[in-house]
């Protein structure tokens, strides 16, 4: 039997007066926690870079490509059943190897080879892609990518990724706000990766986005 049928067949009997506590629990249990959001911070972009596709790295009319170590950071979204989301624009923005953001508020000089704001859409896998550049610290903050999620229909998740091992991890003011398993959530391993050029790194971000 499907999952979602089975949980609408337990709930049914729920309603109809049976004792079947157990079996709720456990169809309970079985649900997904929704990524615990974060504060958007200062930096989303003013105006979006007619260059916002999700390869960071290269950037059109730029011949060099962005200073730092190239990351592929990808994932699925899901809702909290587990189901993966169709049609969600995911946004990511971050700042560049020299810790700059595109945005007026932050002088730079920025690394003009690096996008510094990217797109991708899920299609009905949920999977999403970008290949861009290791996060870096900055005053204040330890290495970090913001993430942004419009799923259709659904209210816009804010959220930010951090990186597993960090030891500004446990400096970082908002990564400390955060309870146990909201840090599992939103901290990622990244590995060499594979039948990439070496040095490559990649980690793998699964979104879960809330009702």
């Amino acid at each position: 039997m499907p999952p979602i049928l089975k949980r609408r067949k337990i709930l049914a009997f729920a309603a109809a007066g049976l004792a079947l506590p157990g079996l709720i629990r456990h169809a309970a249990a079985r649900l997904l926690t929704a990524t615990p959001r974060q504060t958007e911070g200062p930096f989303y972009p003013v105006a979006i870079p007619a260059d916002a596709d999700n390869d960071l790295v290269a950037v059109a009319g730029q011949e060099a490509q962005a200073r730092g170590i190239v990351t592929l950071v990808g994932g699925r979204v899901l809702d909290i059943e587990g189901r993966p989301v169709a049609g969600a624009t995911v946004e990511i923005w971050q700042c560049d190897a020299d810790g700059h953001y595109l945005h007026p508020g932050d002088p730079g000089p920025r690394d003009q080879a690096f996008q510094g704001f990217g797109r991708d859409r899920t299609g009905v896998d949920g999977l999403y892609r970008f290949r861009t550049i290791r996060p870096v610290p900055y005053t204040g903050r330890t290495p970090h990518i913001h993430f942004a999620v419009l799923p259709p229909g659904r209210p816009r998740l804010v959220t930010q990724m951090f990186v597993a091992g960090e030891p500004g991890n446990a400096r970082d003011f908002l990564y400390r706000a955060l309870d146990a398993d909201a840090r599992r959530a939103v901290t990622v391993a990244l590995t060499p990766a594979r039948g990439e050029p070496q040095g490559t790194l990649a980690g793998n971000f699964d979104i879960v986005v809330p009702a």
